[in-house]
């Protein structure tokens, strides 16, 4: 999903609003490894890597990046997450959840290469929220996993004894 300003005084509202981080992103991953707790939130400032200029990272003296979790669905070896974004960096989700044992899958950047078919990293935008520049009014987009997502949570579900 993507917010566009039409003119100039949609463009500092949109601003405004994600600078005082009073608009709703919402994500859904597919991540690596079974996460123990069903929530929690990743504070790591983030940066270019040292290492790898094509790579952010967790870095001492990054930006603030702060991303929340909560578990959907435990499968086998992945779980599905539902995240909320505090402050938008880039590569954030990524880096923040590769931070912590659980990285993206299908993920080439920061993930274990070819795991688990698919057309990419399994990160989609869900939903998108922000008060119209003009009228004030609260405005929420929402957009369906792709099929091939979908597709994969079928066979993950059918391979995980237990799940209802």
């Amino acid at each position: 999903m993507l917010m566009v300003a039409k003119n100039d005084n949609a463009h500092r509202s949109l601003a405004a609003q994600l600078k005082n981080k009073t608009n709703l992103r919402e994500y859904i991953a597919l991540v690596h490894g079974v996460i123990k707790q069903d929530e929690g939130t990743i504070d790591a400032p983030l940066g270019r890597s040292p290492k790898d200029r094509k790579r952010q990272a967790i870095v001492a003296d990054g930006r603030h990046a702060v991303t929340h979790f909560k578990v959907l669905e435990r499968y086998l070896n992945y779980t599905l997450i539902s995240c909320w974004l505090e402050t938008g960096r880039t590569h954030q989700i990524r880096v923040h959840m590769k931070s912590i044992g659980h990285p993206l899958a299908g993920d080439p950047l920061y993930g274990p290469r070819k795991t688990i078919n698919g057309s990419g990293q399994f990160l989609h935008a869900k939903k998108l929220g922000f008060k119209h520049p003009v009228t004030g009014k609260q405005l929420v987009f929402e957009a369906p996993l792709p099929d091939d997502f979908e597709r994969v949570l079928r066979r993950l579900r059918e391979q995980t004894p237990g799940l209802h």
